[in-house]
């Protein structure tokens, strides 16, 4: 993964080259092109879709509530088998 300000420069000096063209290019072709700079340069990133997010966040929220009904669970235990206090 690139530092930020690398990453930044990088891009920067892509974008430089692809609208400083000599020829002047039809605004679909740039937009193509700038897609193309950008799919590319978010891809150096460690990065994951909103989707793929949102279904982990739900898998972690399912995985504390199990986890908080185990701790539940085991301190029940202990309290059952514990020997009495004097």
């Amino acid at each position: 993964m690139l530092p930020p300000k690398a990453f930044l420069d990088a891009l920067g000096a892509h974008a430089s080259r692809l609208f400083s063209s000599d020829s002047p290019l039809p605004r679909s072709e740039v937009e193509a092109q700038f897609k193309a700079l950008l799919q590319s340069a978010f891809s150096k990133l460690d990065l994951v879709s909103r989707e793929e997010f949102d279904s982990q966040m739900v898998v972690l929220a399912r995985t504390r509530a199990r986890l908080e009904a185990l701790e539940a669970k085991v301190a029940e235990l202990e309290a059952r088998t514990a020997p009495p206090s004097e």
